[in-house]
């Protein structure tokens, strides 16, 4: 940074400028360098200090003695490490409040199904690295009865319009178009600039592990005027999937200069490390956050849209949320705080979302009832009951494909770790959360396209 100090001071110089308007020039850059990152003469060295000023240590604050209270729902199902994970998160000094629904499992940092309020700070991995994760379902205005008569036709709709995995993208004369590329938010940052080139090249495509893209029923169990539908049984598309590479990016860089700002953070809690909102770092970070979300929105919009097209359908209605993120939002009690959600649906009174089982198990559509005790959210879906060695080292492919064949299930793709045997029971995980969303129909898989190999992004 001296360096780049120095050259400036010398072209500066070069215009006959006196050695105190040089210094003059560049205090003004030293006291506030993000009035300067775009200026063409100090531009660099105005990024070289914001960069180095977000990722200093702040004094730290050691975590409380003990955890803040929270609600579980189905704790039962719940292993202990995931409950030891999110009383470990409850002791940070940022935390004002949290929750942990009925399909919690162990993960990173927070656990999966993990809800954490904070004050004033956003933690990266609290959000996790498929950032804006979501469940998007499409009806159409078709019996499900075609399942069956045009099973061929819509399978090959999904083969031939559905990329999946690390190395799932377009070939370049079937790229697809969508106006979230120009979103204006991609060149305020150089990060975000440096991720538009990957967001182009995965848009419209899924990731690998538990994301999928599957036809099924879906049994709307009443007439329904937010939906706007009569009570029946309907043609139905659902996908879950993220933000791709992109969030992992993002994620991953943000937590490493959160970790940074806090070295003696305990170890336990090191992949908490959070970055203080009103900071440049936590601004950057939350830009980034939303950008992520609105890009993989338009992956399921462009993914169903394709789908769709290729099938002769028109939607009719649809029904979107997303997890992995965070919301500015207000707790019970009045107070506004940033609730993060791992895992977690939000469930906001008279809100509407997905909780899917598994490849070869029913999902649901909810309406949230707003419980605060919960931070007005729901589970994400099932919930593991193995981890992905438990579940390579214990369930066969003939077993697995015995449980999808006695449910008539369909499946294209999909590895081992991800068989129905591994997640709970999600007829358990619903009935822990009656007090949380209203069962408003039910979805049931026929048939299932997910990555034929292992990995995330």
């Amino acid at each position: 940074m001296t360096g780049l100090a120095k050259r400036i001071a010398q072209s500066l110089e070069a215009t006959g400028a006196s050695d105190d308007a040089v210094l003059a020039e560049l205090d003004r850059v030293r006291q506030t360098p993000g009035d300067f990152v775009d200026d063409a003469r100090f531009g660099m060295l105005a990024r070289e200090i914001v960069k180095r000023e977000a990722s200093k240590p702040e004094a730290e604050v050691g975590l409380r003695d003990e955890p803040l209270d929270y609600a579980v729902w189905g704790a039962e199902q719940i292993e202990a490490e995931a409950l030891n994970q999110m009383r470990r998160a409850l002791r940070l000094p940022v935390a004002v409040a949290g929750a942990l629904m009925p399909d919690a499992h162990v993960g990173y940092g927070l656990p999966i199904g993990g809800v954490l309020a904070t004050s004033d700070a956003v933690i990266p991995y609290a959000v996790g690295v498929d950032i804006a994760c979501r469940m998007r379902l499409s009806l159409y205005d078709e019996p499900p009865s075609i399942l069956h008569e045009q099973g061929e036709r819509l399978q090959k709709a999904l083969l031939n319009w559905t990329r999946f995995g690390l190395d799932g993208k377009w070939d370049e004369h079937d790229l697809p178009k969508h106006d979230v590329l120009d979103d204006p938010a991609w060149e305020s940052t150089r990060l975000l600039k440096s991720l538009k080139a990957k967001a182009q090249r995965q848009l419209g495509t899924s990731g690998s592990g538990n994301h999928f893209v599957e036809w099924g029923v879906f049994q709307l169990y009443d007439d329904d005027a937010q939906l706007g539908l009569k009570a029946g049984r309907y043609l139905a598309l659902l996908s879950h999937s993220g933000s791709r590479g992109v969030g992992f990016k993002i994620a991953n860089t943000y937590t490493e200069i959160a970790k940074r700002m806090h070295p003696s953070l305990d170890k336990t809690v090191q992949h908490l490390a959070w970055l203080p909102l009103a900071s440049e770092a936590g601004q950057e970070y939350w830009i980034s956050m939303e950008m992520a979300g609105k890009f993989a929105s338009a992956n399921h919009e462009v993914i169903h849209r394709r789908v769709a097209k290729a099938a002769g359908l028109v939607e009719m209605v649809k029904v979107e949320n997303h997890h992995n993120y965070a919301w500015l939002e207000t707790l019970a009690d009045g107070t506004q705080a940033i609730v993060h959600r791992k895992g977690a649906t939000p469930a906001g009174a008279g809100m509407l979302g997905i909780i899917p089982g598994s490849m070869g198990d029913a999902g649901y559509v909810v309406r949230g009832k707003g419980s605060g005790r919960a931070l007005n959210s729901a589970s994400h879906g099932a919930g593991r009951k193995m981890s992905r060695k438990q579940a390579l080292g214990s369930i066969t492919k003939t077993a697995r494909d015995a449980y999808l064949r006695e449910r008539g299930v369909s499946l294209l793709g999909g590895t081992l770790d991800e068989s129905p045997q591994a997640y709970k029971d999600i007829e358990a995980v619903i009935a822990a959360q009656e007090d949380l969303v209203e069962i408003i129909g039910k979805f049931t898989p026929r048939i299932v396209r997910m990555a034929d190999e292992a990995g995330e992004f």
